[in-house]
């Protein structure tokens, strides 16, 4: 095999020099502890809603990646997060290497901490880590505390002491800390002084998200020289800067960073652990969770963004389904001679693999490699023709780089297999409106299984669950395995909309059979035609998968 070209795996790219430099000579730590703050800072993404059973399966795969820290929510504040709490405590959530931690406020202003409700709540928790949010930015006390920075220093110092002699290990963000460093360093250097002094590691916060990667260079330069201890950060991404500020911060010696997996978090999201993760760890050296469970980075990604029910970013750097995918000819080409020629790391370093996506743009070595990888063995010809039937069909609509089990039945029908689970001779779908205002949808099925003849009728919620329905009515009995074959999802785009209702229509069917999942497509001016050949192809492929018997 070729040699890898450099940087596609290890730490720091050989032949490379560190991209720290001189400047930062003795400042880099050799580790850096994460802090996952999903379960709470990441809870307050648009269109992100936990349950407590969700919050406790989240916490196990983000224990199972190996993060230092999960931080799980603010007990006390919510009916949720109680209970959270209350059955991690119980010995529900049994985490092996990450340590539990409990969110909330300073006392309040003019209070003591013995006697704060947020307090006891936090020592109450049943966590041994506590991490607490205080104002760290003048205009920040005295616009929303509406107290004094003297008064403010004293809620931390209290509130820090306070924990500490309940035997809690206490992390202190410094919120604003970065806006408030810029208006008043002397104050904001202070704060780090007094949480540490108190017995706190101090995290720096750019709450607003809008700080530059050199800015924070200046800033935790000038922390670093002020702390003594460990020293954390803790950036949001509304500048899009947030995986870069939390390096750049790592280059100046913090040695924490907290962030959320899939970069989670309200408007535009908290550093992606994941990134930071692997940055840290296959580009700078540092170590974090530990190089053996680098390969959970993509599968734990996947699992989480389907237990929150958001969809995997598939551009997402290292863990998306796109990071290694490779179009263009010229780079399938490259590749199928030197795997790492367009990696800038191996993808399995990350749980990750290399994909080739097939489209119009393909050459002969895409679809070569591409068969390969599917398991195909395709001759010249064969080649020949998939490239020329892919050009057609996409001029029609297709769209098969999103759509891996279609390319994969057009590529054996180049070969000469047909399938022949099953032979359609006609559907009929039939919506009705009821008279009491409700829409019934009913599809008969007519086809041969074998020499058999077979017709089922079913009822669904619409015209593609309808078919889905008498389509495993007929086949169930005679295909057993198609009971693992579950519909996930069903998407419809309209591609030419100026034709109105006579436009053009690409429907994208997700199935799975527990095990993996895969997409089908169908393209026609009538939806329901389009719909049919996306489920029909989705359902052979799952009978392929399934091993059943061809007839």
């Amino acid at each position: 095999m070729p040699a890898e070209p450099p940087g596609t795996a290890g730490s720091l790219a050989p032949g490379r020099p560190s991209t720290a430099g001189p400047s930062t000579a003795g400042r880099v730590p050799p580790k850096v502890e994460i802090f996952d703050t999903t379960l709470r800072d990441g809870s307050q993404a648009e269109g992100l809603s936990l349950t407590v059973a969700d919050k406790m399966r989240v916490a196990e795969q983000l224990d199972r990646l190996g993060v230092h820290y999960i931080e799980g929510g603010w007990p006390g504040a919510n009916p949720k997060d109680k209970e959270f709490f209350a059955r991690a405590a119980s010995g529900e959530l049994a985490l092996a290497e990450a340590k539990l931690v409990a969110f909330g406020s300073t006392r309040k202003v003019g209070g003591r901490a013995e006697t704060d409700p947020v307090m006891a709540e936090l020592a109450g928790a049943g966590t041994g880590h506590v991490c607490l949010v205080a104002k760290a930015a003048p205009w920040h006390v005295a616009e929303t505390l509406r107290t004094t920075t003297a008064e403010a220093l004293d809620m931390v110092a209290d509130s820090v002491t306070f924990l500490r002699n309940n035997a809690k290990v206490v992390l202190v963000d410094a919120e604003h800390f970065f806006d408030g460093y810029f208006e008043d360093p002397g104050f904001a250097l202070e704060f780090l002084a007094v949480a540490e002094s108190c017995g706190a590691t101090p995290v720096l916060c750019d709450t607003n998200g809008g700080t530059l990667p050199h800015q924070v260079r200046e800033v935790v330069r000038a922390a670093r020289g002020a702390v003594r201890g460990s020293l954390g950060v803790h950036f949001h991404n509304d500048s899009g800067c947030a995986v870069a500020n939390s390096l750049a911060a790592v280059l100046e010696g913090a040695d924490h960073v907290q962030g959320c997996v899939n970069g989670y978090g309200e408007r535009t999201g908290n550093a992606d652990l994941t990134t930071v993760i692997a940055d840290l760890s296959l580009k700078l050296g540092v170590e974090t969770i530990g190089a053996e469970r680098l390969r959970l980075l993509t599968p734990v990604a996947h699992h989480i963004a389907e237990i929150v029910n958001l969809a995997p970013a598939p551009h997402q750097p290292f863990v998306g389904v796109s990071a290694f995918a490779h179009k263009a000819g010229i780079h399938t080409s490259a590749i199928a001679r030197a795997p790492g020629a367009y990696s800038h790391v191996d993808p399995e370093t990350v749980g990750n693999t290399t994909r080739f996506v097939v489209s119009e743009m393909s050459g002969r070595s895409s679809v070569a490699l591409k068969a390969a990888q599917m398991g195909l063995e395709l001759t010249g010809d064969e080649i020949s023709y998939v490239v020329e039937r892919l050009k057609g069909l996409e001029h029609e609509g297709y769209h098969f780089e999103v759509a891996d089990a279609s390319l994969e039945l057009l590529m054996r029908a180049a070969t000469g297999w047909k399938q022949s689970f099953f032979r359609l001779e006609s559907h009929r779908v039939v919506t009705e409106l009821r008279p009491d205002g409700t829409f019934s949808t009913e599809a008969t099925i007519k086809l041969y299984v074998g020499d058999e003849r077979v017709m089922e009728v079913a009822e669904g919620n619409g015209p593609v669950n309808a078919l889905d329905a008498a389509l495993r009515k007929a086949l169930g009995p005679r295909h057993p395995g198609l009971a693992r074959v579950h519909l996930t999802d069903f998407k419809v785009r309209v591609l030419d909309s100026s034709s109105g209702t006579a436009a053009i229509t690409r429907v994208l069917i997700d199935s799975t059979d527990g095990e993996r999942t895969w997409t089908t497509i169908g393209v026609s001016e009538n939806v329901i035609e389009a719909s049919w050949e996306a489920l029909s192809d989705s359902i052979v492929y799952g009978l392929l998968r399934a091993g059943a018997p061809e007839r």
